[in-house]
């Protein structure tokens, strides 16, 4: 007979846990959380496409399904609430983990020009820095003291100063 998994876990029997592949990193986390909120914020101001998160399913095709950390979506296809449909993506932003630094920035990076996707910021949260891509770039440019934005539509362009976003919490 085997024996009866624990009806609770403590802290340190979650921490002792094997690596199941999901993200957890609090670093991360609150780089999304920044990057989303200025983006909402601008968004409201002018209106050209929806913020939105991962867990998305985004996909171009049969074997493509990527889930960006944030990304801006075609208004039109945001409001379909149908993943399956949100395929203009207007710019995207991983922010770099351990798990998932060499996908973003090798077999995402390449997903996103493919997909024309205009503008792709690859968020290093240690080096306080953005690689900025477009798909005709064969190299990024690295920010490391402001983001800028202007998509077609808007009156005004996105800016974003990284020492803000990589304040100290």
């Amino acid at each position: 007979m085997g024996m009866a998994a624990p009806i609770y876990y403590t802290a340190d029997m979650v921490r002792a846990m094997p690596d199941d592949g999901n993200r957890y990193e609090a670093w991360h986390q609150v780089l999304v959380k920044r990057l989303t909120f200025e983006l909402e914020h601008y968004l409201r101001r002018n209106p050209v496409g929806e913020v939105l998160t991962a867990p998305a399913d985004i996909s171009w095709g049969r074997d493509v399904l990527v889930q960006p950390d944030v990304f801006v979506v075609d208004p039109d296809e945001a409001r379909t609430l149908d993943w399956s449909r949100m395929r203009t993506l207007l710019l995207v932003a991983e922010v770099l983990s351990p798990s998932t630094s060499k996908g973003d920035r090798f077999l995402k990076r390449l997903r996103y020009r493919e997909a024309g996707v205009p503008l792709y910021w690859i968020v290093d949260g240690d080096a306080h820095s953005v690689e900025a891509w477009t798909p005709a770039d064969d190299f990024p440019r690295v920010e490391d003291e402001r983001l800028a934005w202007h998509p077609a539509g808007a009156r005004e362009p996105f800016t974003l100063e990284l020492v803000e976003l990589f304040r100290p919490l």
